[in-house]
């Protein structure tokens, strides 16, 4: 069984996709979230910088997190695309702020472009 994870204090899906499914199980399961760029909810803004655009989208995956009723604590995996490794390390910085030990696992890839031209995308899987 699935449910659709929607909320507004992160960006809107802007294709035919949901912001998150939970995918539940009689014993758990999981919530799969789609990537969350910086665009902040509220305004439809996107920051400039990789500082402020880091935070602005791991807030946003946070959020769609906890309106799932879930925990960014629980977060198992994790996918980082950004657009230039060269920011891989204030990035990092930033990551660390939102996520403790133990650390999910991770991916980081650079890619040649994201939506909005936006500077890095994250997505996560948690357990439920």
């Amino acid at each position: 069984m699935t449910k659709v994870i929607s909320t507004d204090k992160a960006p809107a899906a802007i294709g035919p996709y949901s912001q998150a499914i939970d995918a539940c199980t009689d014993v758990g399961g999981f919530v799969f979230t789609s990537g969350q760029i910086p665009v902040d909810p509220a305004t439809g803004k996107i920051p400039e910088g990789v500082e402020a655009q880091a935070n602005q989208a791991f807030t946003n995956l946070r959020n769609l997190i906890e309106a799932s009723g879930q925990s960014i604590d629980k977060v198992v995996k994790t996918t980082v695309f950004i657009k230039n490794m060269d920011d891989f390390g204030v990035i990092n910085e930033i990551y660390a702020k939102y996520f403790t030990t133990p650390y999910p696992a991770r991916s980081c890839v650079e890619v040649a472009r994201l939506p909005k031209d936006v500077l890095l995308e994250v997505e996560a899987i948690v357990a439920k």
